[in-house]
């Protein structure tokens, strides 16, 4: 019969302790190895883009974008233009099908270059380096919350007109020029929030999926609906592929979000409780069947209504945004993403307890505990 005494619980659990840790470290940063050879096996794949996320994250927080002529979301929006300007100019049915070709045809491109990139990559032992640098241009964290500030900040010094200028330059296509203090808040919320998703939960998410072939494709999809998905004369038809396609994928990135922003408030001092009820009323109020996802969960959060006059009102009842609401949207955004990112991170590095290769070490390990505590 075994005997846990306080010594052996304590060398035993000392022992997993410095096992996890060590054996953690050596799989992300050195590989699998199995039967005495190095593996870079699915388990092994699965960690490496866990530490391309990390290493994505770490550098949007810290450094940002780069300048728009570096930035591969700008090269992207430049050859949009270049399509639009090169599209048909009668007849709807030629407008679609160039655009939706045009896109499709891109997005594919695109997504081949990522996977040649990925497989010259993976030959490298810290292939994952430079992959994660790749994936810091698909996001964009710090440039988010870096706007919603520049609102704030002339917003709450009562700079109506600047905060106007900024939320225009920054956030939205609208026209801004007549908003008073709460819409212009309220406007900078809605941003937040759906860019949120847009710019970080679904390039990670779709980069989870596929690598850096989804996240790329799936980026340069955004870009197009952001671009081409109106519904002006010009470009209804032209982006009706693009703003079909993006809604398709953004489809779960946007209710993550919303789940997420739920939990922020949870965390970050917001109504959790009121989040979760204006999400499920209000979320599909938005023309956008993913728009109103998030916006409603932070309108919630942060206990105010997001109206866009004459299209739809988010958290009815609630008071008028101010400036201080905005930063705290920005607070519960940014702890609900990083939570909710860090846990599935965690997720896929200790997935299956395989931490020295699989069955064959945990065996063994096995083996050695049971010889601690008997000891």
């Amino acid at each position: 019969m075994t005997v846990c005494t306080p010594s052996a619980a304590w060398r035993f659990f000392s022992f997993k302790a410095i096992h996890v840790v060590r054996g953690s470290l050596f799989l992300l940063v050195r590989g699998v190895w199995v039967n005495g050879q190095r593996s870079f096996d699915t388990e092994c794949s699965r960690r490496r883009r866990a530490l391309a996320v990390a290493t994505a994250l770490l550098i949007d927080v810290l450094v940002g974008d780069p300048p728009s002529r570096f930035h591969p979301v700008a090269w992207m929006g430049s050859w949009i233009g270049m399509l639009r300007k090169r599209a048909p100019r009668r007849g709807a049915m030629a407008s679609f099908v160039y655009g939706a070709a045009s896109v499709c045809g891109s997005a594919s491109l695109l997504g081949l270059l990522g996977m040649w990139s990925s497989r010259g990559l993976r030959r490298w032992r810290f292939g994952w380096l430079a992959e994660g640098a790749a994936l810091s241009q698909l996001i964009a964290w710090r440039s988010l919350m870096r706007a919603g500030e520049a609102v704030a900040r002339p917003l709450g010094e009562g700079d109506l007109d600047e905060a106007r200028r900024q939320l225009g330059w920054h956030l939205v296509s609208r026209d801004v020029s007549k908003l008073d203090e709460g819409l212009v808040a309220a406007a900078t919320i809605e941003s937040l929030a759906e860019n949120s998703s847009d710019s970080v939960i679904a390039p990670l998410l779709w980069y989870g999926i596929g690598g850096l072939p989804a996240a790329l494709a799936y980026r340069f999809v955004n870009t197009a609906d952001a671009m081409l998905g109106y519904r002006d004369a010009e470009r209804e038809w032209l982006g009706k592929g693009a703003a079909r396609t993006d809604d398709v994928m953004n489809l779960a990135p946007a209710r993550l979000t919303a789940l997420l922003i739920v939990a922020g408030a949870a965390l970050g001092g917001g109504n959790a409780g009121t989040a979760w009820r204006i999400w499920r009323r209000d979320g599909g109020k938005t023309a956008s069947p993913n728009a109103g996802q998030p916006m409603s969960a932070a309108a919630g959060a942060v206990e105010v209504e997001l109206e866009k006059v004459g299209h739809y009102r988010l958290g009815e009842g609630l008071a008028k945004a101010k400036a201080a609401d905005i930063r705290r949207a920005g607070r519960m955004l940014s702890i609900g993403l990083f939570v909710g990112i860090a846990a599935a991170l965690a997720a896929h590095i200790f997935a299956e307890g395989r931490f020295l290769g699989g069955a064959a070490g945990r065996q063994g390990n096995g083996r050695r505990e049971e010889a601690i505590l008997d000891g």
